[in-house]
């Protein structure tokens, strides 16, 4: 499933491609007909992302919201530029593509974002003949294009993907938990340690919790732990403040790197050829994620993997106690 990191890209994207302009909206696909009519040909205003949800304000009070869930993702073709604020420590290590970064398993951190697709060999074949055409058809199951004058956005796969108005959208958002990049840094630090530190939930589960904090996935959840040396088993309530206060610390970090670079890196410390490969191959940006079996980096213990609220879970037992 996409994490916030990839939804935050997604709508820095569109702020910079489709804010101030005004937009054609179809449902190539006939699942959203009535919703795209009602945004069709009216301009963007805003475009943002809390969590894991993006939400998009058009004139006339008519809100897009989207959240891709285990499958969905936005394309983006024509004219394409981002507007990602890379700055800080990572931002000397970013690539010089203007395209952004595309790994070993073909995941795009700017022309596709979400859920890794895999077209049938028919439609890419449509696709390679039609490049260079516009607007472009659309390839598969397309729920909601959105189109300028010179980018297309076709989403296909989202979890949910409707018209609101504001009253909508609020309710929405008061069930979710605070986002770093959204709130006030030390009201959303205590939102997450009064959410978390109450609840006789185990932190693995408390963490997938949207309204708890807002964004966290399988692989941030996995990596925040092991970087915290916490056991994801341990009840909320039992977890110090100080440990919860550290947590919402890293994945306000992490979610910056994942937002600057377009991948979730979560070692530290990696320069050169280590920050390239890793880059370009999922199975060296992580400490514990996905390396089921596998003596630990830092301890030799075989990393554990089980099932979380139907979720796999990686862990340490060495080191996290």
């Amino acid at each position: 499933m996409p994490e916030g990191h990839s939804v935050h890209r997604i709508a820095r994207q569109f702020e910079s491609n489709f804010v101030g302009r005004r937009v054609a909206a179809s449902s190539p696909q006939g699942r959203f007909a009535e919703g795209a009519a009602r945004l069709d040909g009216r301009e963007m205003a805003e475009c943002f992302a809390v969590g894991k949800q993006m939400f998009a304000r058009f004139d006339g009070g008519v809100w897009l919201r989207v959240h891709l869930g285990i499958y969905g993702a936005w394309d983006f073709s024509g004219e394409v530029s981002t507007k990602l604020g890379q700055t800080g420590e990572y931002s000397r290590l970013l690539p010089a593509r203007p395209d952004g970064v595309v790994d070993l398993l073909g995941e795009d951190s700017v022309r596709s974002i979400g859920a890794p697709r895999r077209m049938r060999m028919a439609e890419e074949e449509r696709a390679d003949e039609l490049e260079g055409a516009w607007p472009p058809e659309p390839v598969g199951a397309v729920r909601l294009r959105l189109l300028t004058d010179v980018t297309c956005a076709d989403l296909r796969g989202p979890t949910a993907c409707e018209a609101l108005d504001a009253a909508g959208v609020d309710r929405v958002l008061d069930r979710l938990g605070p986002d770093p990049l959204v709130v006030d840094p030390e009201a959303g630090e205590q939102a997450f340690v009064d959410n978390a530190g109450r609840r006789r939930v185990a932190i693995g589960q408390l963490l997938m919790d949207q309204s708890v904090v807002a964004g966290i996935g399988n692989i941030y959840r996995a990596e925040m732990l092991y970087r915290a040396g916490l056991s994801p088993h341990v009840p909320g309530n039992e977890v110090d403040e100080a440990t919860l206060r550290e947590l919402w610390r890293d994945w306000t970090k992490l979610l910056q790197i994942g937002v600057d670079v377009g991948q979730m890196m979560t070692i530290d410390g990696l320069t050169g050829d280590e920050w390239d490969l890793a880059l370009r191959d999922r199975d060296h940006r992580h400490w514990v994620y996905g390396r089921a079996g596998e003596p630990c980096r830092r301890c030799g213990t075989p990393i554990a993997l089980e099932m979380m609220q139907n979720r796999k879970l990686y862990w340490c037992p060495g080191c996290q106690r």
